[in-house]
């Protein structure tokens, strides 16, 4: 999937007042760089060194996706339900999580540098 169709299905979903399902979506690699993806569902998806740098993912559902090398920098992560996804070696520099459900997620070599993850519900496993 690339990014116009990513972007087609959360349109229509939303003109539709529905949830935008992009669950399993293959999107590894693409560039979603400021897309406003709030409240979608992006569980189990791939998005595997995906650009999502400034995106809006506020309330989205991303358990269990695979984020590994993701560029997330600046990304509002709020409310966000992050729990059981692989976060490895991710840059969230800047991103705010703040409220953020990070139950059981792998941040091990993830750049929090500048990141707000004040309030956050945090069970996760990081570098020791």
């Amino acid at each position: 999937m690339n990014r116009e169709e990513a972007l087609e299905i959360v349109r229509i979903a939303r003109e539709e007042f529905r949830t935008p399902d992009l669950r399993w979506a293959n999107l590894r690699e693409v560039d979603l760089r400021g897309a406003d993806l709030r409240w979608a569902n992006l569980r189990l998806a791939n998005l595997r060194w995906a650009l999502l740098r400034e995106a809006d993912l506020r309330e989205a559902d991303i358990y269990g996706a695979d984020l590994r090398e993701a560029r997330l920098s600046g990304a509002n992560l709020s409310m966000a339900d992050l729990r059981w996804a692989d976060l490895r070696e991710t840059d969230l520099h800047g991103a705010r999580l703040s409220g953020a459900s990070l139950h059981e997620t792998d941040l091990r070599g993830v750049n929090l540098r500048w990141a707000d993850i004040e309030h956050g519900k945090h069970d996760y496993k990081t570098d020791e």
